[in-house]
């Protein structure tokens, strides 16, 4: 039986893997450990030609940054009333209609009065023969011809009478619904004819100057707010409002763990309409940071981002950075001294503390 050359190669093969497997000189992604650890590519560079690594090196400046914060929620009134009746009965007149503006006081349902006119009428009266009573009474009383307990009877029944006249007097105004607020009528609004029960709605009014911007901010960034902060609003239906930041909630939710906040908007000419998407944008205190192309950074042995540096003595070292934000040119990182010269091409291939060539770009730009 003749044995193919193919199998005998083969078995060759997995006896030589085995056996080198078998040694212990295993080295991955070239890092090894002890005695067989692999040297950086900058050191073995320099071990084998006896010359300095070098790396591309660029000098950065910390420039003012002018963050802004931006908070995502809805427009919201600064009023909403529904009008309810206080009392029963149909309406017979509703001089306002949905949509119209209207003012503190103005009529916006009549009802039907039925016997409410005639009930004052008659708590008149009656007020008026108390009233006689007690006058008589107590002139009696002062002179003797009567008990001053006479006097003090008829008294009471003033008061009682004055309370009855008051009590007709207020059901009879409780027919004409009034609105409590400045503001626009929202549909929909009382028919003529219906029957409004007591709690029953007449209209609903919306006092939306000012206008209210609503949002969420992390407990993060809450710190970086306070009242009175200048902010600008862009609604989703188009149009940009400025404001400033009125309220902010003493307590997170407990389940977002954000604070709310409101943004006072002016809205004489009601461009801004109550429950629309609103982005708001508060700018920041301006601070310090640099703005680096993100293909610099890198990673240090514990998995931190940030960049390579060289010293006055050409030698690197790590500086973590954080992360503040990103432009169409590059991202914004605080962290780093105010003057600083980074390694742009090169950091991959050293470790810190040690000691390279630096070499600056052809155009130095400061960034």
């Amino acid at each position: 039986m003749r044995v193919k050359l193919s199998y005998i190669l083969a078995v060759a093969l997995a006896a030589g893997i085995g056996f080198w497997m078998s040694s212990g000189s295993v080295v991955v992604g070239g890092v090894g450990d002890g005695e067989n650890a692999t040297p950086a590519p900058a050191e073995r560079v320099a071990a084998k030609t006896g010359d300095t690594f070098r790396v591309q090196v660029a000098r950065l400046k910390a420039q003012d940054r002018q963050a802004v914060l931006e908070v995502r929620g809805r427009t919201e009134a600064e009023a909403k009333v529904a009008v309810m009746s206080a009392t029963t009965d149909d309406v017979v007149k509703r001089p306002a209609r949905e949509g119209a503006r209207v003012s503190a006081g103005d009529i916006l349902c009549e009802l039907d009065s039925g016997t409410r006119e005639a009930r004052v009428l008659e708590a008149k009266a009656a007020l008026t023969q108390a009233e006689l009573d007690h006058s008589a009474a107590t002139q009696l009383a002062t002179k003797g011809f009567t008990a001053q307990t006479r006097a003090a009877a008829t008294q009471a029944l003033q008061d009682a009478a004055t309370a009855r006249l008051k009590e007709a007097k207020l059901e009879l105004e409780r027919t004409i619904i009034r609105s409590p607020i400045d503001g626009v009528i929202e549909s929909p609004m009382a028919e003529v004819g219906a029957q409004l029960e007591s709690g029953s709605i007449c209209a609903t009014v919306v006092n939306s100057d000012p206008m209210i911007a609503i949002g969420q901010v992390s407990e993060v960034n809450i710190g970086k707010i306070s009242v009175n902060m200048e902010a600008e609003v862009e609604l989703v239906t188009g149009g940009t409002i400025n404001g400033v930041v009125r309220y902010i909630s003493p307590s997170a939710d407990p389940d977002t763990r954000t604070f709310r906040i409101e943004i006072e908007l002016p809205n004489k000419d009601g461009k801004a309409r109550d429950g629309v998407t609103a982005v708001s944008r508060l700018p920041l205190p301006v601070e310090k940071a640099h703005k680096i192309s993100p293909a610099i950074l890198t990673l240090n042995d514990d998995g931190q981002v940030g960049v390579r540096t060289v010293g006055e003595d050409n030698k690197t070292a790590f500086y973590p950075v954080k992360v503040l934000g990103g432009e169409s040119d590059g991202l914004w990182v605080g962290g780093l001294p105010e003057n600083v010269t980074v390694i742009v091409v090169g950091q991959e291939y050293v470790g810190d503390g040690e000691t390279v060539q630096p070499v600056f770009e052809t155009a130095e730009v400061s960034q």
